[in-house]
């Protein structure tokens, strides 16, 4: 077996974990839900959104890591990472927009304001 092929492999491998991944998390996050469901179904259902989008988040991560396994080891082109740029881009945008609908704000403003609280902390110690 070649390099290539064995490249090719494993990225296939890979893209079917993020598959595999999705899926499973899928049908464990709607049994959850049909469980909970029956107590208080609002909450359930922001526990399923919650959970369906990490699971997609997280089956999307591997299906990015597939494509550039594939893309880039064997033969980069411009082409090949040109058509690896635009599907990066894409996927990319999907994740922010899960992130944006789970925590209702995007990846960047939740990191200003986990920072802003131990900068609060600090000035008023400094006012004491």
């Amino acid at each position: 077996m070649t390099l290539s092929e064995t490249i090719e492999l494993v990225g296939q491998a890979v893209d079917a974990a993020g598959v595999a991944l999705i899926v499973v998390g899928l049908l464990l996050t709607t049994s959850q839900f049909l469980m909970q469901a029956r107590g208080d179904g609002s909450q359930a259902y922001r526990r399923f959104r919650e959970g369906l989008g990490r699971t997609l988040l997280l089956g999307l991560e591997f299906l990015v890591a597939a494509d550039v396994i594939r893309t880039v080891a064997v033969t980069p082109t411009f082409r090949s990472v040109g058509i690896l740029a635009g599907i990066v881009a894409i996927r990319t945008f999907l994740s922010w927009t899960l992130e944006l609908e789970l925590n209702g704000q995007w990846p960047w403003r939740r990191q200003n304001q986990e920072r802003a609280p131990g900068a609060e902390d600090e000035a008023e110690g400094k006012r004491l």
